[in-house]
């Protein structure tokens, strides 16, 4: 191999979008092969550096001289694209890994995709890579593209239809189809894209590690980013920070949600959570939407980059049809998307402004009279610009024609836009009337249900961004060292590994905080009935079998509620002992504590994500909790605020608030027991596989929660 001279770039990545060099291996004079498209999109689009197609069989290359290999270089270029076949490209990986370039994407197939042998084959061509400081994107990967500069190294037929143009977008997709779908609807938008990056295998440079990159660039506003698995979160993380830092988001579209492959036969908790909820849980901590569907990847976009503040997201409906308002109304609430309530010096301003037949609540009803009363628009829209609660605005122009100045509606709402800085958008089923809005700058939908959506998007994505802000001065300002941790810690140690039962299971909890309710552990009825005179006196108490191995203790009869007086005790632990001596318990014993009664049953529960960590779920709890499936799910560690929060969103949140004749619940207490399983999870390291407590009785306002049956799994001593 000759000696080049080889440019510095700062880094790999650096080198495949800003590369002032390009190699392409297996480079063709036909831009409709792969090999030939590369080439095509360097010079169609203005890649201002050095192109060097590799091909032994040819002199000339569209335009370019061609070169046998890349030991007939005098240099070294910065990036490689190698559109050679499986074999042949591992070679060529070794080759340009020995000369010195930075990064190369590898475009063939026939890898870990295929198979073990083509996992193999894969892990050769990254090895062969970094054995020469290389780093690739792929194998099996669409390519890289940076429209700023015209470094297209990316072989998808896209581009032949649809012209790029630079903007404040980026798109980063393990997929190459997932790439330019979202691209070719924004391209159709108005919207221009900076960055798109299809990463195919994710073998070495990932689609999270791309995001991080094509994050740091401060002129991206958007980052959106196309995930089938979750390869690298702490570099998702990043980027989404990195975004943040300037304002700018993050939105993800995950697809091929499955349930966790081995949830714990005792835990309830495991099959309910699964990997999905874990992602959903991982995404919202770090200020990252995700979207359901291509369509809502994009929707949003445009208030994304006009970055006006939504505030808490109160929303004004406009329309000049009735219909239109109502039916605006009616999405904005299932979505939970709140309408302002108007203040009543900006109704009386408006019934100034409206015809006597006009509605002046919200929403807002201008009637056929827009049609030939120019001012009515603008003297409207004057009106709620002085409104405090007027957080963003909808405009519904269902129809339009002879008699309606479209061109001056446009420019009114613009205007708004201008001098009140607040998110704003249209429905129009109108093409011509979109495109009258969308020449000045103002977001436009075909219908309400895509305006309102997007609305609700951006509001609720702007509200989990700032939370994710505040849990980072928050976690800036925590002594990540303190004794409390280390005592913790020490803890966990010896909790044991397996099922433990239940006394062992409220016990270890409740070192860390939990609330669980007073208990012993007794061997025989005797010890019973003096358990429940020392814990409850006179008062009610309940008798349960306790026995690791048999977790769900009301299937076998082992659980005797509301014991009163000696007699009852004693037989309900004679009967318990008996049964689990018939199931084969060699020490059987029994758990005595109080009846404990509370306003409403709720479950926690843990299950650790083998990427993510430990997740805890709060929901609505007893026997129904499977069916119910009334639960949230949070990544600890968090707060009592992202705890209430989280609270909420559950279906049974009325009753924190107080419902019918019963009282508010303490929603406080509820948190303050989740953030402390957290934390004893947390504390376990990898030795914790899973949390049930169910149930949690939750007591009217100010009196607190306590948990009264629990099943902990550990795993094993901490790595």
């Amino acid at each position: 191999m000759p000696t080049f001279s080889a440019a510095v770039n700062a880094s790999p990545i650096d080198a495949l979008l800003r590369p002032r060099s390009v190699a392409v291996i297996g480079a063709s004079d036909n831009p409709n092969k792969v090999g030939g498209r590369p080439v095509h999109y360097l010079n169609r689009f203005g890649f201002a550096g050095c192109i060097y197609p590799i091909n032994p069989g040819r002199n000339e290359i569209q335009g370019h001289r061609a070169y046998p290999g890349l030991d007939a270089l005098d240099t070294v270029p910065d990036a490689a694209v190698i559109a050679v076949a499986g074999d042949a490209a591992l070679e060529q990986v070794r080759r340009c890994a020995a000369a010195g370039v930075r990064a190369a994407v590898v475009m063939a197939s026939g890898f870990a995709e295929t198979g073990a042998r083509g996992r193999r084959l894969q892990q050769e061509l990254v090895a062969a890579a970094h054995a020469g400081g290389m780093r690739i994107v792929g194998p099996n990967a669409q390519g890289t593209a940076n429209f700023a500069t015209g470094a297209v190294l990316n072989f998808s037929t896209m581009f032949m239809e649809v012209a790029p143009a630079d903007g404040p977008i980026a798109i980063v997709s393990q997929s190459g189809a997932a790439s330019v779908m979202p691209y070719a609807l924004l391209r159709q938008a108005g919207l221009g894209v900076r960055y798109l990056v299809a990463t195919g295998n994710d073998a070495d440079l990932d689609a999270c590690a791309m995001a991080e990159a094509v994050a740091a660039d401060e002129a991206v506003r958007l980052v959106l980013v196309y995930l089938e698995s979750l390869s690298d979160p702490a570099r998702l993380a990043a980027a989404a920070a990195s975004a943040r830092r300037r304002g700018a988001a993050v939105v993800v579209l995950k697809s091929g949600g499955s349930q966790r492959g081995a949830a714990a036969a005792a835990s309830h908790t495991g099959a309910m959570v699964g990997n999905d909820a874990a992602i959903d849980a991982f995404l919202a901590r770090h200020g990252i939407w995700r979207a359901p569907d291509i369509a809502a990847f994009v929707r949003a976009a445009p208030l994304y980059l006009q970055g006006h503040d939504p505030c808490l997201g109160r929303t004004v409906v406009i329309s000049h049809s009735g219909a239109v308002g109502v039916m605006a109304a009616d999405l904005a609430e299932r979505a939970g998307l709140p309408l302002t309530e108007l203040a009543s010096a900006t109704q009386d301003a408006l019934a100034r402004v409206l015809p006597d037949f006009g509605t002046a609540a919200n929403p807002l009803d201008m009637t056929a009279a827009l049609l030939g009363h120019g001012d009515l628009f603008p003297r409207a829209l004057d009106a709620l610009g002085g409104d405090p609660g007027a957080d963003m605005v909808m405009i519904g122009i269902p129809v339009a024609g002879p008699g309606y100045d479209v061109e001056a509606l446009a420019r009114d709402a613009a205007g708004f836009v201008d001098a009140h800085a607040r998110p704003l958008v249209v429905s129009a089923p109108q093409a011509s009337v979109r495109a009258a809005f969308d020449r000045r700058g103002v977001p436009t939908y075909v219908t309400e249900a895509d305006a309102i959506a997007a609305l609700h998007q951006y509001a609720m994505h702007k509200r989990l961004m700032e939370a994710a802000a505040r849990r980072v001065r928050t976690d800036a300002g925590t002594d990540a060292g303190t004794d409390a941790g280390t005592d913790a810690d020490e803890r966990a140690v010896d909790a044991g590994c397996g099922l433990l039962d239940e006394y062992a299971s409220l016990s270890l909890l409740g070192r860390y905080g939990v609330p669980v309710v007073p208990q012993r552990l007794c061997e025989t009825p005797e010890q019973a009935v003096q358990a429940a005179a020392a814990l409850a006196g006179d008062a009610p108490v309940v008798v349960k079998g306790c026995a690791a191995s048999v977790p769900h203790k009301s299937e076998h009869g082992l659980v005797h509620l509301r014991l009163a007086g000696a007699a009852q005790v004693r037989a309900a632990a004679t009967a318990c002992l008996g049964k689990l001596g018939e199931l084969g318990i060699e020490a059987p014993r029994v758990l005595v504590a109080p009846m404990a009664k509370g306003m409403h049953e709720f479950a926690l529960g843990v299950t650790v994500d083998p990427q993510l960590g430990p997740l805890v779920m709060i929901g609505d709890g007893g026997t129904l909790l499977e069916l119910r499936q009334d639960i949230v799910t949070l990544l600890a560690p968090f707060d009592r605020a992202t705890a209430r929060e989280a609270c909420r969103r559950l279906r049974v949140a009325p009753l924190f608030d107080g419902y019918r004749d019963m009282p508010p619940l303490d929603l406080d207490a509820l948190a303050d027991a989740a953030v402390a399983l957290g934390e004893f999870a947390l504390a376990c390291g990898g030795a914790l596989k899973a949390v049930d407590i169910n149930p949690l009785m939750v007591m009217p306002a100010g009196q607190g929660a306590m948990a009264v049956d629990a099943v902990v799994e550990m795993g094993g001593p901490q790595q």
